[in-house]
C-alpha cells in the first residue's frame, strides 16, 4: 500500500519528450503514407516528389541507419508504384525524382550513422557522470559496521539511470551503528539535491546528536533550508511529495532503535519469520513537522538479537506489481530467501532482488533501496 503523503505523480518533461521523439519517428512513414493516398486519388495532380525525397533525411534525424533505410525502402516502393499507376515511366521528371532520393538516400544514411555514434558517446559519458554521481550521493558502505554486516542496494526502475529520491547510508559512532533510509517524492535533480541534503546533514549529525530523534531533526532542517534557496531545490519536492524517512541505531546491546517519519516500517527477520516493526506513535514525513502534536518523543526500542536481521526499504520494493496487479511480498520473500543457504548480506540482497524482478518481470515502476542490518 502506498503510504500516506504521498500524492500521484506527475507527468514529467521527459515524458513529453519521448511522444515528440516517437512522432518524430513516424513522421516519414506518415509522409510516404499521404504521398500514396494523393497519387491514388484526383489529387494525384500535385506534386508530391519533393515530399518522398525528404523522408529519408527526415527519419535520418531520429532513427538510426536501419530507421533510415526502412524509410528510403518505402520511398522507392512508394515512387515505383506511382510512377506504374499513372504511367510515368519514361518522362524526365521521375527519373529526376529517383536521383535526386539516391543521392538525399546516401547522404542521410551517412548521416544517421555518424548520429547514432554521436549519441552513444554522450550516452556514455553521461553514465560515467551518473556513476561517479552515485558514488558521492550513495557512497559504498563497507560490509562490516561495529557488531553488524551490512549492504545496500539501489534498484533503478528506469534503464540507464543511476541515481534517484531513494537514499540510504550507514555510519559507526560512539553511541553505535546509525542507519538511514529514506524516499524523495519525485525524480530527476530536484530529488537528487534533496536526498544529498537529507545525507549530508545526516552524516553530520550521526557522530553528534545524542538522540536519533535530533538526528533525523537535522536532517529536516538541512532539508527545507537548502528548499529555502532558490533553484537548489524544487518546491513541488516539499509541497506535494516530501521525503519519508527511517533513521535507526544498533549499539552494542542485543536492542535495535527506530525513529520512522512516515516511512514503511523495516522487517525484522527472526527464526525464519519476518515480522513488521511498528511505531508506537507514527510521525509525518521530513517537511511536515507543524503536523506533529504533542512532545517530540523518543525513539523505539526492539530486540535485536545475534542472527536477528534487519531490512529497511523503500515503498518501491513493496509497491512494485505483477501482470496480475498483485503486490510483491516483501516479509514471505525474506523467508524464502532465508530458508536458502547463508551467504552473507550481500547474497541475500542480490536473491531477494532476482524475486522482486521475476515478480516484475523485469520491469519496475518506481525506484527502490534496501538495505540490510544482520548483527
Amino acid at each position: 500500500m502506498r503510504m500516506p503523503f504521498r500524492s500521484p505523480p506527475r507527468p514529467g518533461a521527459g515524458g513529453r519528450h519521448q511522444v515528440l521523439f516517437v512522432l518524430a519517428e513516424c513522421l516519414p512513414f506518415a509522409i510516404a503514407l499521404s504521398v500514396l493516398i494523393i497519387e491514388f486519388t484526383p489529387a494525384h495532380v500535385v506534386y508530391t516528389g519533393p515530399l518522398l525525397v525528404a523522408t529519408p533525411a527526415l527519419a535520418a534525424v531520429a532513427m538510426g541507419p536501419k530507421g533510415t533505410l526502412a524509410a528510403v525502402a518505402l520511398a522507392v516502393a512508394v515512387s515505383v508504384t506511382t510512377a506504374t499507376y499513372n504511367g510515368a515511366w519514361g518522362s524526365q521528371q521521375v527519373y529526376t525524382n529517383f536521383l535526386a532520393l539516391f543521392l538525399v538516400s546516401l547522404a542521410s544514411l551517412a548521416t544517421s550513422s555518424t548520429v547514432r555514434r554521436r549519441r552513444e558517446d554522450e550516452l556514455e559519458q553521461v553514465r560515467r557522470i551518473a556513476v561517479a554521481a552515485q558514488e558521492a550521493v550513495l557512497r559504498p558502505v563497507p560490509a562490516r559496521l561495529g557488531p553488524v554486516r551490512v549492504a545496500g542496494m539501489y534498484l533503478a526502475a528506469e534503464t540507464g539511470a543511476q541515481i534517484g529520491g531513494d537514499l540510504y547510508e550507514a555510519v559507526q559512532t560512539k553511541y553505535g551503528v546509525r542507519v538511514i533510509v529514506g524516499d524523495v517524492r519525485g525524480k530527476g535533480l530536484p530529488a537528487v539535491r534533496a536526498a544529498a541534503a537529507v545525507l549530508g546533514a545526516f552524516r553530520e549529525a550521526a557522530h553528534y546528536e545524542d538522540e536519533l530523534v535530533g538526528v533525523i531533526n537535522r536532517c529536516e532542517a538541512a532539508l527545507l533550508r537548502d528548499a529555502a534557496v532558490p533553484g537548489v531545490i524544487d518546491p513541488d519536492v516539499l509541497l506535494e511529495g516530501f521525503v519519508t524517512a527511517l533513521v535507526a541505531q544498533v549499539p552494542d546491546g542485543p536492542v535495535v532503535e527506530v525513529v520512522n517519519r512516515g516511512h514503511p516500517p523495516p522487517l525484522l527477520l527472526r527464526d525464519g519469520t519476518a515480522s513488521a516493526l511498528m511505531p508506537a506513535r507514527p510521525l509525518p514525513p521530513l517537511g511536515l513537522t507543524e503536523f506533529i502534536t504533542g512532545p517530540p518523543g523518543r525513539a523505539d526500542r526492539y530486540s535485536f538479537a545475534p542472527g536477528d536481521r534487519l531490512l529497511l526499504y523503500t515503498d518501491g520494493v513493496i509497491e512494485a506489481r505483477n501482470s496480475g496487479d498483485d503486490f510483491f511480498a516483501l516479509p514471505e520473500a525474506m523467508e524464502a530467501v532465508d530458508a536458502m543457504p547463508d551467504g552473507g548480506p550481500r547474497e541475500f540482497l542480490d536473491r531477494l532482488h532476482r524475486g522482486l524482478l521475476r515478480h516484475t518481470q523485469d520491469r519496475l515502476a518506481d525506484d527502490a533501496a534496501m538495505f540490510l542490518v544482520d548483527r
